[in-house]
């Protein structure tokens, strides 16, 4: 052997002695959650209260995407509404009023070959677990501007059927060309004075039924070969700046009013640390067995938007997430 091969060697080993230095801990648990929002919180909420002692990692976004809506109106109990991060911190203090172990964290990798499945935290932390519920969420693409960070909360939103409401008698734009967007069009239609469909191309995607009923929709308007430049307004979003037929001879700036500007292009389901043990759609969307929150692994279940791509919303989150628990204690009780 070579010194050059010894030292390969030799780097190889450190390495590997450095990875497994990471790992400084070890601990047992029946029930793990990964992730919170409305999901996570309601399985904890479930799990304690069926004495299971569940340890739930937050993420790296404590409470999940409602904390970064301003006002809810739509949850039930909440009769004067309430903000998205209200809403998370009650539905955690109840989690730990019945001795939730709520921690901050992040799961990074993932071993569900065998029982008891194997979750590590932040690259440092094992948890080995019996049954486990996965409540990582979805996030939402947007375009990445820098305009849409600047007005979040504040005129941009991912979710019609949440935010449509505050828009009332108001003129609005959705961005997105598919199923998705015409449906957001289409329900912001019966609430909005103007809704505009900003498309990229000069066809849509969304399916011949969807686009029917767009193009039927009166108050709906669609920019054919439009992109996003930016968003102004002062606090608030109160016009987009747009580009028409980009990159071409007739290239020309538009400029609308519009008081919400609605992202509909799509959401990613976090699920990349378990898609190598669970089935998914081609999107990402873990699979579950109807009825159920139950995967193709036994114990290990999955609820909110991880494995909802139809109605993304806080409350059916929240009952995804008592199915869950009641799925796992069951499941427990059966198995243990």
């Amino acid at each position: 052997m070579t010194l050059f091969g010894k030292l390969d060697d030799l780097d190889t080993k450190s390495n590997e002695n450095q990875q497994n230095k990471k790992i400084t801990e070890t601990e047992k648990t029946k029930v793990l959650i990964i992730g919170s929002g409305p999901a996570g919180y309601t399985a904890a909420i479930y799990a304690a209260r069926a004495n299971l002692s569940p340890v739930l990692y937050e993420g790296l976004q404590p409470g999940g995407q409602l904390t970064t809506t301003t006002e809810i109106e739509n949850f039930p109990g909440y009769p004067e509404g309430t903000t998205g991060a209200e809403m998370m911190d009650d539905l955690k203090k109840q989690a730990e009023r019945f001795g939730s172990d709520i921690r901050f964290g992040m799961a990074t990798k993932t071993d569900l070959s065998k029982r008891p499945f194997k979750v590590t935290i932040d690259d440092k932390k094992i948890i080995e677990t019996e049954s486990l519920i996965i409540a990582t969420g979805a996030t939402a693409k947007y375009l990445g501007l820098e305009d849409e960070k600047k007005y979040a909360g504040s005129g941009v939103s991912a979710c019609a059927t949440c935010d449509g409401f505050f828009y009332r008698a108001k003129d609005v734009a959705v961005v997105g060309g598919g199923d998705t967007a015409a449906e957001e069009a289409l329900y912001l239609s019966q609430l909005c004075n103007k809704v505009y469909m900003i498309v990229r191309r000069d066809v849509l995607r969304a399916s011949k039924v969807m686009q029917k009923r767009v193009f039927e929709t009166e108050n709906i308007e669609i920019l054919w070969k439009h992109q996003t430049k930016g968003l102004v307004g002062d606090g608030v979003v109160e016009g987009a700046k747009l580009v028409k037929n980009k990159g071409e001879e007739n290239e020309v700036d538009v400029d609308i009013k519009i008081d919400g500007f609605f992202l509909a292009i799509g959401h990613t389901p976090n699920s990349d640390i378990v898609t190598d043990y669970l089935d998914t759609d081609d999107t990402g969307y873990i699979k579950t067995l109807p009825g159920t929150t139950k995967t193709n692994i036994p114990g290990v279940y999955a609820c909110g938007d991880v494995q909802d791509n139809i109605y993304r919303q806080a409350v059916t989150a929240a009952g995804s997430g008592c199915m869950a628990a009641i799925d796992a204690e069951r499941w427990l009780a059966e198995n243990s």
